[in-house]
């Protein structure tokens, strides 16, 4: 199969695979069957799209990218393609096999595997997209289907004004983008990427859309003060979907802003130090915000505002300044986020499903539910553990490398702000322990609560997905330079895009 054929089967697949899983699972459902195949179909169609994406990885890996142009849809699998896309694809495939006990049996099971699947493979379309109109599509696939996933408990009115929230500001923030996407077609006469970055044209216009560009995509990767959708909607969705939307929808919405404004680096305001402040903005409100909660999900949510913080200072630092480093250390803390703050949210998850799913029951997991959890739940326990030490930065976990790698690419800049910056940086990854740490304590260290006791035992299938990113984090931590192989690409072609 050459590498065109397999690119088109890496986007279709998943699409077929996914309207496959809701009709089978529907016609389960109108017979009644006991087990609703949805489960391990959605499960089979992961494995098979992860296949295809491995296999052109390595082509890529070995032979460079890989274009696909379809009339005036010009897609290309790069290195950035290599880092989202296959951080999309891991957590979907874990995430997958999570929810097969989590949502067995809710209403519309069919439907949230199907939607599950859907918007994983918009992430890795928009991956890969190198038109901005193209860009715009995969983005709008994305936030439908994780709307639905959303407000998939609709019978909870939380649930409900969660999902309501999120489509108003995701709406709007695609409107954004759509009027970013005319004013750039509207100046140069083009729509992709290399073309827009060749036309050489300098206009008000562009750094209108440009400024269009952070709103609207901003939303998504809940940039400070675009991010009020994000608590709501990370703490009422089902944990398998709040780990996606933390893991992988923020950094898609990143992504996709960083291609925007790729072509648009020619003109002379500077996209870097506009990044560098937001990163500031983010990492502060972040932890401040995180320090006052009392909800465990909530807690989770608003720390990924932080290290949405960390990752913009490697890229502010990459466009301002030109430093390899930097960039790679903002990919790097993108894969480290996506696998550390994934498996906090199956673990937490885990603990809502025993405590509280398993009785018919869809209140909070709050942070007094973990005391003691560890001598009923000791895998559970470890794994949130090691995935809420890792955000805070504690070495050797895979969370202190990342954020190392951004700060080394700080002070390579020699500059004397960003160097304050990365200071500053370090400070918050400091603070953010004040409300991580807490949990572990109180895991072990506090007598359980009673609501640990009466919990149901959780199976090893729940379980398996704990384990792959316990070990991938502790691996990743020990042996950073595993995946400098992807990281590098990316940040070259990150350089690239900026004229770097």
């Amino acid at each position: 199969m050459d590498n065109k054929t397999l690119f088109l089967w890496l986007l279709i697949l998943p699409f077929v695979g996914a309207v496959v899983t809701y009709l089978a699972g529907r016609t389960a459902v109108i017979q009644k069957m006991k087990n609703n195949p949805a489960r391990w179909l959605a499960l089979v169609v992961f494995l098979a799209v992860d296949y295809f994406f491995v296999t052109l990885a390595g082509q890529f890996l070995s032979g460079g990218p890989v274009d696909l142009n379809i009339g005036t849809v010009s897609l290309q699998f790069d290195g950035i393609s290599l880092v989202l896309g296959g951080s999309a694809l891991l957590l979907g495939t874990l995430a997958s096999l999570f929810s097969i006990e989590y949502v067995a049996g809710e209403v519309g099971e069919e439907k949230f595997y199907s939607m599950m699947i859907a918007m994983v493979a918009s992430v890795v379309g928009l991956s890969c997209a190198n038109d901005l109109f193209n860009l715009w599509v995969w983005f709008e696939t994305m936030a439908i289907t994780s709307y639905m996933l959303v407000a998939f408990y609709s019978s909870q009115p939380g649930s409900l004004e969660a999902g309501v929230k999120y489509l108003v500001q995701s709406a709007t923030g695609s409107v954004f983008v759509m009027v970013g996407v005319a004013l750039v077609f509207m100046v140069t006469g083009e729509t992709n990427l290399v073309a827009i970055s060749k036309a050489g044209v300098s206009s008000t216009l562009l750094i209108g859309a440009g400024a269009l560009f952070i709103i609207g995509f901003g939303v998504k990767a809940a940039l400070v003060p675009m991010h009020t959708w994000l608590p709501d909607a990370h703490s009422q969705a089902p944990s398998g979907v709040s780990a996606l939307l933390s893991g992988i929808v923020i950094e898609a919405g990143l992504v996709a802003m960083l291609r925007a404004l790729g072509p648009l680096a020619q003109i002379s305001l500077s996209w870097g130090v506009i990044l560098l402040i937001f990163g500031a903005v983010n990492m502060t409100y972040g932890n401040l915000m995180a320090l006052r909660q009392n909800q465990v999900k909530r807690l989770l949510a608003f720390s990924s505002l932080s290290h949405v913080g960390y990752m913009l200072i490697g890229f502010g630092a990459a466009i301002q300044f030109h430093m390899l480093n930097g960039a790679a250390g903002g990919f790097f803390h993108l894969i480290t986020h996506t696998m550390m703050k994934g498996l906090a949210f199956l673990s937490a998850g885990a603990l809502l499903y025993a405590m509280y799913i398993t009785k018919h029951k869809h209140g909070p997991l709050l942070l007094e539910d973990l005391n003691g959890a560890s001598k009923k739940y000791p895998m559970t326990a470890m794994a949130l553990s090691v995935a809420v030490l890792g955000l805070g930065g504690l070495p050797p976990l895979a969370g202190f490398m990342s954020k190392w790698q951004i700060f080394v690419g700080g002070f390579e800049t020699q500059n004397i702000w960003m160097m304050v910056l990365v200071v500053y940086a370090a400070l918050n990854s400091v603070l953010s322990l004040g409300y991580y740490a807490p949990m572990v304590n109180r895991m072990y260290r506090m007598e359980p609560a009673e609501i640990v006791n009466d919990g149901k035992e959780l199976s090893f299938l729940i379980q398996i997905p704990l384990v792959i990113l316990t070990s991938a984090i502790v691996a990743i931590g020990i042996w950073p330079s595993a995946v400098s192989f992807i990281t590098t690409p990316a940040a070259a072609a990150l350089l690239k895009a900026f004229g770097g």
